[in-house]
């Protein structure tokens, strides 16, 4: 069993973006960032249902292993949406009636109280009001011996960093810069101490940096 995060973050370390609208939720940056796993055969497979294609080779070879061996999923109120819909009882997240995860993810609230949302393809959001070291427990448990992931946001991932929690990193760093939004590496100095560091170039530009504790 292991911990896990991945995420995409730009040159300039920034795994959020700040140019969202209402009519461009995601905004345009966001789409740069995420450009190279988006655009891949596991993504378009695994996410979006379509079998007609997407991109091979290095990138999607680290999108399939996003998805291997999972068992429980850990994820802050805003990655599920509860900071956009506060108030309504009937949200259940970004992704429709079929949501990629089929697993336990345990959604971090701060105090709100919401009803556990099941799905049919075995997903079922549980919302709890927990540390870091207490929701992972529960995650743990859940899991049944797979891994444990933790999906974000930011700030959900750097609380885990930071309590040395994580036992594997590993970031897709797109050649672009942001300047602006949330920096996955501040006030994280010296993460790499104990790791095993390895760094694999795609053929997007998008480098994959894996911090490595096991």
């Amino acid at each position: 069993m292991a911990v896990r995060v991945d995420l995409n973050i730009s040159l300039d370390g920034y795994a959020s973006t700040t140019d969202q609208t209402p009519e461009n939720p995601f905004g345009e940056d966001w789409g740069r960032l995420v450009a190279a796993y988006t655009g891949t055969r596991t993504f378009r497979e695994r996410v979006l249902g379509d079998p007609s294609g997407g991109s091979t080779g290095v990138d999607d070879r680290y999108g399939a292993a996003y998805f291997e061996n999972i068992g429980a999923e850990i994820m802050g109120a805003g990655m599920f949406g509860l900071h956009e819909f506060p108030d309504d009882p009937d949200w259940r997240g970004w992704w429709g009636d079929e949501p990629p995860f089929h697993y336990p993810v345990f959604v971090l609230t701060h105090g709100t109280a919401r009803e556990p949302i099941s799905f049919e393809n075995g997903t079922e959001f549980r919302f709890i009001d927990a540390t870091p070291e207490e929701a992972l427990s529960l995650a743990i448990d859940a899991a049944g011996g797979a891994d444990v992931r933790i999906g974000g946001g930011v700030d959900t991932v750097r609380s885990f960093l930071a309590a040395g929690l994580v036992d594997r990193l590993h970031v897709g760093i797109t050649p672009i810069l942001l300047g602006r939004g949330q920096n996955l590496w501040a006030d994280l100095r010296g993460l790499e101490a104990d790791c095993t560091v390895t760094s694999e170039v795609a053929e997007s530009g998008v480098v994959h940096v894996t911090f490595d504790r096991s």
